[in-house]
């Protein structure tokens, strides 16, 4: 028993060490103030009004600026928003209906006589939605 004691202490020492190291290099997940978040979101999906199309545009713009915000924030690299959206593929249920939104917002923002209605607005609104519970935000 003598001889296997110095092992069994060379063991735990090289587990705690190992255990350390883990936790140390372990990314963690971002924690974000979840009550600004829905508040935001929120104001956002009220101003959608079904009567009123210059409300269409302006929600899917301000849904995806609360996406790029909160993905700016977690520290998703990238200069805009696609940037950012290319390294995150495993962040969100479906990368695809993101880009989608993401690609109406750049669609509104870039062509001046493009019109959507209320109903591409609510879709995108959902999408931004999940994409914000994918990372946590809401």
């Amino acid at each position: 028993m003598g001889n296997a004691t110095p092992f069994i202490i060379a063991v735990l020492i090289v587990g705690v060490m190992i255990l350390i190291a883990m936790f140390l290099t372990k990314k963690r997940a971002y924690r974000f103030n979840k009550e600004k978040y829905q508040a935001r979101f929120l104001s956002i999906e009220n101003h959608l009004v079904k009567t009123n199309s210059a409300t269409f545009m302006k929600t899917v713009i301000d849904g995806d600026k609360l996406l790029d915000k909160a993905m700016n924030e977690m520290g998703i690299p990238g200069k805009n928003m696609g940037d950012r959206l290319k390294h995150s593929k495993d962040k969100f249920s479906d990368i695809n209906a993101v880009w989608k939104a993401h690609k109406l917002r750049n669609a509104l923002a870039h062509e001046d006589d493009l019109e959507i209605t209320y109903r591409q607005a609510q879709v995108a609104l959902m999408i931004y939605k999940q994409a914000l519970k994918d990372i946590g935000a809401i």
